[in-house]
């Protein structure tokens, strides 16, 4: 089986996996849209859309692959090292870790996701 990562922006559905209380603007608009899962749901594959937000990690719930479609996400890591990446950029964050998440720009990811 094999497809396409390209959403109809009708196929976006409103998603809640960020807290309220995290964002920091006024739009709370988060969009998700599941192209893939496996029978258990240990695999997911998608496109994920979310508005400036902030959140203190203190354990990624899950390993995951992203690249980033649009917009900014800045991770900082427990030693203080940020790195922010933008469109076209893919990067792995390993389940587990420790991290501040903060979307500066609205944020369009594509998404592989094991748990």
């Amino acid at each position: 089986m094999s497809f396409r990562l390209i959403p109809n922006p009708n196929d976006m559905v409103a998603s809640d996996f960020t807290d309220p209380g995290s964002f920091t603007t006024s739009d709370t608009n988060e969009r998700n849209w599941f192209k893939f899962a496996n029978d258990d749901e240990t695999i997911l594959s998608g496109v994920w859309e979310c508005p400036p937000c902030r959140e203190e990690i203190d354990a990624y719930p899950v390993h995951e692959m992203m690249t980033v479609i649009s917009g900014s996400v800045t991770l900082t890591h427990p030693d203080g090292d940020a790195e922010t990446f933008t469109a076209g950029d893919t990067f792995f964050i390993k389940k587990g870790s420790r991290l501040i998440w903060e979307i500066t720009e609205k944020l369009r990811k594509y998404y592989m996701i094991v748990s």
